[in-house]
């Protein structure tokens, strides 16, 4: 299968180090839409697009057009979610977002969501969640960190939740929820070792989203609902 990367950073490079492993030949690069030529993705099966938060909609447009289904791990865009939706739907092609592919990060985010609909009734605890990146991140709280919490209040928990980011240093990411009373305390915590765990999610969702059509989730996809929205 051929693979184009969007957005050809640290992340970009990557993924093109890892990309044999899961089946892909990378045939384009580009770092913004107007590089996205028919010339240039001719023949690609998916993009993967790491590049930045102002880039997400042009590049989505340019790749609709062209049919080429995406997979988006940037972060810091989703207020405008429902027009990429319809971008998608307009050209009849497949996507696939995450706030994070890491694939513990999406089995962690279920743990979450359990953890708050347990303790959505119990009044004396009280929660936080926090998370940690490098200096270079530019959003903050993460995307991560947003859906968490949006998963929490899914869950039930309708009580506040105390919201912190530190930015510094190369922290790969670190993503923490806590319940705190006067007699414990409990943690969960998800801490990533490096970029590798993102990159392969990416090109898991890549080899899914290959033929498919519409918006889908990441977290569909590895527990099975792969269901489009």
């Amino acid at each position: 299968m051929n693979l184009a990367i969007v957005g050809y950073g640290k992340m970009g490079r990557m993924i093109e180090q890892l990309a044999p492993e899961y089946g892909f030949t990378v045939t384009a690069k580009a770092d913004q839409s107007h590089e996205i030529t028919a010339a240039a993705f001719a023949n690609v099966d998916a993009a993967i697009d790491f590049s930045v938060a102002e880039a997400v909609i042009p590049n989505a447009k340019a790749l609709s057009a062209l049919g080429v289904n995406l997979v988006i791990g940037t972060t810091g865009w989703l207020d405008k979610i429902d027009e990429l939706k319809a971008i998608i739907a307009a050209g009849n092609t497949g996507c696939v977002w995450g706030p994070n592919f890491s694939i513990g990060v999406a089995i962690f985010g279920r743990l979450v969501s359990e953890a708050a609909r347990l303790m959505q009734s119990e009044a004396e605890y009280e929660s936080w969640a926090w998370e940690a990146h490098h200096s270079a991140k530019k959003d903050a709280p993460s995307g991560t960190m947003l859906k968490l919490v949006e998963d929490m209040r899914q869950a039930g928990y309708s009580k506040h939740i105390d919201v912190s980011s530190t930015r510094a240093g190369k922290i790969p990411g670190t993503h923490e929820i806590g319940f705190d009373s006067a007699a414990d305390t409990i943690t969960l915590t998800h801490t990533a070792r490096s970029r590798e765990g993102f990159a392969r999610g990416a090109l898991k969702a890549a080899q899914w989203v290959v033929g498919k059509r519409g918006f889908h989730e990441f977290s569909d996809i590895i527990f099975g609902g792969g269901t489009c929205s």
